[in-house]
């Protein structure tokens, strides 16, 4: 009968939108119901969730510095005897609030030699249309995560592929910097070493000292990475036409090295069961089922 709750509710509510109780919540979008993690049987394979959530940071590309907003990482992790396979949400692994782009399109760019751009420049100044929004999207299945990384400091994390789209209705709905098949590739490493704390909890998310439920809690450092590369933008304006302008003013393509990101005391959260070969042979299928009675409303 709980089974058959549980499928109920992933019809539903499915886990990229659910808020969940107590300690679950920050596991909100974890891919329970993903084939690979309800094949998970908790003996040779362990089914795991992750989230990493920053409420701000930086990311320069070349001489031009955003403000980012909230960015939330969240993966399905598969354990096989040390050896960690990622399993990104059906929705992509990072979501991040949408930022402004100083200057708009005049400082996104403008000046140009480019005819038709020079136009568009004249009629911006004080002109609602300059508005540029920026958000870093997935663009692509994280791969490589280390979790001994993830407790030090220095190493690289995980490799995340991601796409900077720019919204704004001159350039069409979609203007990205980088794309699926060449991305911006982010390798964030902590910059001092976090602390560490276990967080353990009831199957309703009550915290006990005894929960079956828990996961590795890690703050205190912000996180970094300087040695990725930026692509040229993309699908700017009609035809592309206002691409190479964008190009031109920010210098893209941007080498590694001239590019930054830092993200301010993320939290981490890695866990699922505590033991999971407890619950063997079916461990995943009973993560997700867990995971669903958790959800609130």
């Amino acid at each position: 009968m709980l089974a058959a709750v549980a499928a109920s509710l992933a019809l539903v509510v499915p886990a990229s939108a659910a808020t969940l109780a107590g300690a679950w919540a920050p596991l909100n979008r974890c891919p329970v119901d993903d084939p690979a993690m309800l094949a998970a049987d908790g003996a040779t394979v362990a089914a795991l969730c992750l989230s990493s959530h920053a409420q701000s940071g930086t990311f320069t590309i070349g001489s031009t510095t955003l403000t980012t907003g909230s960015t939330d990482l969240q993966l399905g992790v598969l354990n096989q005897g040390g050896t960690y396979t990622t399993v990104a949400p059906s929705g992509g692994a990072v979501l991040g609030d949408a930022v402004d782009i100083p200057g708009g399109l005049l400082g996104l760019m403008c000046p140009s030699n480019i005819p038709v751009v020079s136009a568009i420049c004249l009629t911006l100044a004080n002109n609602p249309l300059n508005r540029v929004t920026a958000t870093i999207q997935s663009a692509g299945a994280p791969t490589g995560f280390n979790l001994a990384a993830g407790t030090g400091a220095g190493t690289p994390i995980i490799n995340l592929p991601v796409k900077i789209k720019l919204d704004n209705p001159l350039l069409g709905g979609n203007c990205y910097i980088g794309s699926n098949s060449n991305p911006i590739v982010l390798k964030p490493a902590n910059l001092t070493r976090p602390t560490a704390k276990v967080v353990r909890f009831s199957p309703d998310g009550t915290p006990s000292a005894t929960g079956q439920q828990g996961y590795l809690s890690l703050s205190g450092a912000d996180q970094g990475d300087s040695t990725f590369a930026v692509p040229r933008s993309n699908g700017c304006g009609l035809l592309g036409i206002l691409s190479g302008a964008v190009d031109l003013k920010q210098g893209l393509p941007s080498p590694a090295g001239e590019n930054n990101l830092v993200l301010t005391n993320p939290v981490t959260n890695l866990g699922g069961f505590q033991t999971p070969r407890s619950f063997a042979p079916t461990e995943g299928q009973q993560l997700s089922t867990r995971w669903h009675a958790a959800v609130v409303g």
